[in-house]
């Protein structure tokens, strides 16, 4: 039953329901603008959400699925911990719908925006306006694509990341390729910068890093589920990479003391160096996720067009 019903594929938490003509699915919550799930056409889901955090509880931002993080990334600033946009709810684009809709009434996509409100102003006093395009294609792959406009008298500066949290098997069956020989900056070290030195990135131990002016492809390899999940990325210079590990795992009340092992966090970013935006520009960061059967993957990597 095909609907122009703008509250159809929403449900009653304030979420909007995507599904794609494969039958994957998404979740977008309007609190934080936030995926909150990601399953493929067989119902794997394929983002982390914390068992601990279940029941979402506003105005705190759920930990798992991909929190946007602006206009600041960590603790690299003034504002609160990853910026406010994560913490805020945003609306249905009306300008955009985004409610382009199958024969069979599900939706593909959704246009979210958010305007900072006079609280905001106070902790950041610049104008903006955030677009946000969450879609899955035919395919099922997940999109996210961030316009970011200063409609302000005055430049301002930003950083942003998509907090990417990843499902995987086991933390100690992962690596990442695409991100050797690059710099990072360790935040477990007063963000030291060094070199990568390994082949691939494999985890042992706490992972805290800014890897800077990162390829726009990347691969996370799951050796025990045979999954290789494809991140594309555009306008982003940098991928974040964090694991909590045991011991930090076990400070964080939303957070279990053994689910670090279940989630690996690469977030597309602009973390080492902010965005600067005069009067009337726009930004805009893509990315894209796909998960594919490990076997089909080892070609992915050369592939340097994105979306």
């Amino acid at each position: 039953a095909a609907s122009t019903d703008p509250e159809a594929g929403r449900d009653g938490d304030g979420a909007v329901l995507l599904r794609s003509p494969s039958g994957a699915t998404a979740r977008v919550s309007l609190h934080g603008g936030q995926v909150v799930s990601w399953k493929n056409d067989r119902g794997d889901e394929l983002l982390f959400t914390s068992s601990k955090q279940a029941i979402m509880k506003p105005p705190k931002a759920m930990r798992g699925g991909i929190p946007i993080c602006f206009p600041q990334f960590g603790n690299c600033g003034t504002l609160e911990r990853h910026g406010f946009a994560r913490n805020r709810m945003w609306a249905l684009d009306e300008e955009h719908p985004g409610l382009s809709r199958s024969d069979s009434g599900s939706r593909s996509l959704v246009d979210l925006i958010l305007k900072p409100s006079e609280e905001d102003q106070k902790s950041w006093p610049h104008s903006f306006e955030f677009r946000l395009r969450i879609s899955l294609t035919k395919d099922g792959d997940l999109s996210l694509v961030s316009r970011i406009r200063n409609v302000n008298g005055k430049p301002f500066s930003f950083s942003f990341a998509y907090h990417t949290y990843l499902s995987v098997s086991d933390i100690s069956e992962v690596r990442i390729e695409g991100l050797e020989t690059l710099d990072y900056l360790d935040n477990l070290s007063q963000r030291e910068r060094h070199t990568e030195q390994g082949d691939a990135i494999t985890f042992e131990s706490e992972v805290d890093r800014v890897y800077v002016s990162s390829p726009n492809v990347i691969a996370v390899l799951d050796h025990e589920k045979k999954r290789t999940f494809v991140i594309r990325k555009d306008g982003l210079p940098d991928t974040v990479v964090w694991n909590p590990w045991e011991k930090k795992a076990k400070t964080m009340a939303d957070f279990g003391d053994e689910e670090y092992k279940q989630t690996l966090c690469v977030d597309a970013a602009a973390a080492e160096r902010p965005i600067t935006l005069r009067p009337g520009e726009e930004w805009t960061g893509r990315l894209e996720l796909s998960a594919v059967p490990s076997t089909n993957c080892s070609d992915h990597l050369d592939q340097p067009g994105i979306m």
